[in-house]
């Protein structure tokens, strides 16, 4: 059996008892999942039958992979792969900028994922921040909403910083005026003594 007897699709309602049999191994809480049902991809054999499946939560930009499970763990390094591409698909289409994961087999923890550092976990949504476990994340692409604001927020500094040198520069300018005024009038006052103290001195003394 090869990676071309299987194939990926997105769970629909007539595989949900192949998943619970799935999830009921893995311990996991199958009320919950079963609302979540159009989150989970499936690779089915040949025959239609589930192999295996992971789910793939969006929010927003970003996503969650979770929830892995196979009916046989020795198919697990064959469909992983095949799991992986459909996910990258899916993130394709739905403009996903980073995914996340707590999954920690080989594949994903060290293959695919890796360790967030303290800037990446800060955009990590609070409602998935509150799950206890280890992180792996994988940045897919720039979000370009975020580069746009960052590029309208330097801008603006841009903007304020040539608005304040303006401001200084119109102060700078209005108080060389003054002084230049202050220094007229201050030339004109010693001029006009000047010439009264002359005029003063070369009078005629009175008869």
């Amino acid at each position: 059996m090869s990676a071309n007897d299987f194939k990926v699709r997105r769970a629909t309602i007539e595989d949900l008892p192949a998943l619970n049999a799935l999830w009921k191994t893995m311990d996991f809480g199958l009320l919950e999942l079963e609302k979540r049902l159009t989150e989970f991809q499936v690779a089915v054999d040949s025959n239609g039958s589930v192999a295996g499946a992971v789910g793939y939560q969006m929010q927003g930009k970003q996503a969650l992979i979770h929830s892995e499970a196979f009916t046989d763990f020795s198919l697990a390094d064959m469909l992983r792969p095949l799991l992986w591409e459909r996910l990258k698909m899916l993130a394709a289409n739905h403009g996903t900028v980073r995914v996340w994961s707590q999954e920690d087999a080989r594949f994903w923890a060290q293959e695919t994922l890796t360790k967030p550092d303290a800037d990446a976990l800060e955009k990590l949504p609070a409602n998935w921040a509150a799950q206890s476990g280890g992180w792996r994340t994988l940045k897919l692409r720039e979000d370009v909403e975020e580069v746009l604001s960052l590029d309208q927020e330097f801008a603006m500094f841009v903007e304020a910083e040539r608005e304040r040198s303006r401001s200084a520069l119109n102060q700078a300018k209005v108080l060389k005026t003054i002084a230049t005024v202050i220094a007229l009038i201050l030339g004109l006052i010693v001029i006009v003594g000047v010439g009264l103290m002359l005029m003063h001195k070369h009078r005629p003394p009175a008869q």
